[in-house]
């Protein structure tokens, strides 16, 4: 049988002596299970016909959106008054007014959003089927409010939000990432964008890309795609470097510099094959590790040469 008095003690003196709190008076957090409660409640303001009460699409659009707004604001404000250092609820109610004046932006940059994924995903039969069953629309959708939050500083909710999403998606989307409009993600699993990555309009991920850094603790780590990228599946974009408008990263690439407008890059490590729709001859082009083999030969071979002279002159 084990010893329960032994084993309560070594616990008890870990709680009590952590660098973190641990035990004693119970810490104020926002709930988790209220938060996914108001994702669901916008979901429901933002596509009623979908996620709606039928009851209460019996009012007018106006009145029906109304009575969520209230019903979001007074759920949002106590969540992030518990969130904040302080509990301060003026400051949690003046948060949460500012997000709410964002609410019908958000809702019409979801809709290029769905636009986005129709166009790009030919085995769509249609758009209901997007808001209704597509993982990559209901990341996005997460990701944009808990990128509300985050813009204004609300501790933790952010992160429980898009961590919820990832859950039931297998994305992962910092909520410090900024993303422009149309943005389609297809298919979705595997798929992480780090806190720094910025990402312009009319951009394509496919499943387990990685808009990823290269170990730096601190400033602008992640890679920045500009206007209508598209990044095949399993590849890695790695560092805080920029993709030119209209680039290709193909499937399984991995990417660790600039890339030009209008370019395709393929391989490990990635390398230009295109550039402005115009192919480019690799045949004849150095590979760039032959080069960095053939620059350490050189060098060991400098080395050589100047210790076979030390050697004669002693």
């Amino acid at each position: 049988m084990s010893n329960t008095a032994e084993i309560a003690r070594a616990m008890a003196t870990t709680m009590e002596n952590a660098a973190i709190p641990m035990y004693g008076k119970k810490l104020r957090l926002p709930d988790r299970s209220a938060i996914i409660a108001l994702l669901k409640e916008l979901r429901r303001l933002f596509f009623p016909a979908y996620f709606g009460d039928p009851q209460l699409m019996a009012l007018p659009a106006e009145n029906y959106a109304a009575l969520l707004l209230e019903r979001i604001e007074t759920g949002m404000t106590a969540q992030i008054a518990l969130a904040l250092p302080d509990g301060e609820a003026a400051q949690a109610a003046q948060i949460t007014e500012s997000i709410m004046a964002e609410l019908p932006r958000i809702q019409q940059m979801l809709l290029t959003d769905i636009e986005a994924t129709f166009d790009g995903d030919p085995a769509a039969a249609n758009k209901e089927e997007i808001i209704f069953a597509y993982p990559g629309l209901f990341a996005i959708f997460v990701y944009r409010i808990a990128h509300e939050l985050y813009l204004r500083h609300v501790p933790m909710i952010p992160r429980i939000m898009s961590e919820y999403a990832h859950s039931r998606t297998g994305i992962d989307i910092h909520p410090g990432a900024q993303i422009g409009p149309w943005f389609f993600i297809d298919h979705g699993t595997g798929i992480v964008i780090g806190a720094t990555t910025e990402i312009g309009d009319d951009c394509l991920l496919y499943q387990n890309v990685t808009l990823g850094g290269t170990g730096m603790t601190s400033g602008k780590r992640h890679p920045t795609l500009g206007n209508n990228v598209m990044v095949g599946s399993g590849a890695k974009v790695l560092g805080p470097f920029k993709v030119g408008d209209n680039a290709r990263i193909a499937a399984n690439s991995v990417v660790l510099r600039e890339v030009p407008p209008n370019a395709t890059v393929v391989g490990v490590p990635g390398r230009i094959v295109r550039l402005s729709g115009e192919k480019l001859d690799h045949i004849h082009t150095p590979d760039p590790v032959m080069l960095e083999i053939e620059a350490l030969k050189a060098r060991v071979e400098q080395l050589e040469a100047a210790n076979s002279k030390q050697t004669e002159g002693e």
